[in-house]
């Protein structure tokens, strides 16, 4: 099967490797489509993601959705001819000495795994393989398109991410980023019912996105406005601040901008940092920081069903966030194009 390789920092090449045979928790998907994680596996690529810095030659890719072609006995929730969501290939199942897992979700094939098949049978733990990772990996139900399917990669992590801010409907944020992580926290938000919704991001089509998405107010990275957001709000200051680009010094730019009690809010990633410094005089007398660098498991999957609910009313569809679309050969050319950061989603499609 065609693999997708970072065999240097960099540098990416479609290889050959054995299609792997599902356990007897697991499913066998063929992919359909996938997307690029724009950070993510942008750090990846560039050989800064905490942990897989040596880590060459790996597969890559974690967002994909595919067909289920064939299970193991105990697997009880995937069936053949279904579609499944977030496929991982371990290190051991790629079949080629020396290649690593950055995930593998690019791989022609991948392999779910029956989380809950796996609970009732009282075998998630480590020493039956089980990865906290099992729990997200779910099937989709047959009305929900593939290209819809594969963005709930990234929806589940933000609409989870909404029960770890604690936000409520009504709570009036400032989102700093208009990346796929920001512009979804816009769009979910809206659906969500946030109240008052602003974005800061430095391209203006993501901006103009935002605004569609319903956005109250845009602003330029470096926007004077922005400091005087309260002033601008007759005196009312927001319930949230979230950093969906992965600076801590946005959290000096927040501290001042939050009423009290309100909630600074780190969704994006600080790779490779080991500490940061919180200028506590900025703020209100009480607020929050919730720092928020990698999903909780639970609040991701049940996040699907308001999702699906959404797409299948109207109101929610992957055509919103997809700019760019390239082959999986093309692989080269889509990293490329996210690296010039004018990339919303860039859907990979396979044959």
């Amino acid at each position: 099967m065609k693999t997708v390789a970072v065999v240097a920092p960099e540098k990416v090449n479609i290889i050959d490797t054995p299609v792997p045979s599902p356990g007897m928790y697991q499913a066998l998907v063929k992919t359909e489509v996938a997307c690029v994680c724009n950070n993510t596996d942008g750090e990846l690529v560039a050989g800064h993601f905490p942990g897989m810095e040596k880590a060459f030659p790996f597969a890559l890719g974690h967002e994909s959705v595919g067909t289920v072609v064939e299970t193991g006995g105990k697997a009880r929730n995937f069936e053949v001819g279904f579609r499944a969501l977030s496929g991982l290939v371990l290190d051991a199942e790629l079949g080629i000495d020396g290649l690593s897992s950055g995930w593998g979700g690019f791989c022609e094939y991948v392999l779910v795994n029956d989380h809950e098949a796996m609970v009732e049978d009282g075998v998630a733990d480590e020493a039956h393989g089980w990865g906290e990772v099992f729990e997200i990996q779910t099937a989709v139900a047959a009305d929900i398109d593939p290209e819809d399917a594969v963005l709930l990669c990234t929806w589940r992590e933000v609409l989870g991410a909404f029960r770890d801010f604690h936000l409520q409907p009504g709570n009036d944020v400032l989102i700093y980023g208009g990346g796929p992580v920001g512009l979804s926290f816009v769009k979910l938000g809206r659906l969500f019912g946030l109240g008052w919704i602003g974005l800061v991001d430095s391209h203006e089509e993501k901006r103009s996105i935002a605004t569609a998405f319903g956005a109250d107010a845009v602003f330029e990275r470096d926007d004077p406005v922005i400091s005087g957001i309260t002033e601008a709000r007759n005196g009312v200051k927001l319930d949230a601040v979230i950093d969906a680009v992965g600076k801590p010094e946005l959290i000096d730019s927040g501290l001042p901008l939050l009423k009290r009690g309100g909630s600074m809010c780190v969704y994006g990633f600080y790779a490779g940092l080991d500490k940061f410094t919180v200028h506590n005089r900025l703020a209100d007398f009480n607020y929050n920081i919730f720092v928020h660098q990698w999903p909780t498991r639970l609040f991701e999957k049940q996040a699907q069903v308001p999702l699906c609910d959404w797409i299948r009313a109207g109101k929610l569809a992957g055509q919103e966030f997809v700019s760019h679309r390239f082959g999986i050969g093309e692989i080269e050319d889509a990293l490329e194009c996210v690296r010039g950061r004018k990339v919303v989603k860039a859907l990979l499609c396979y044959p």
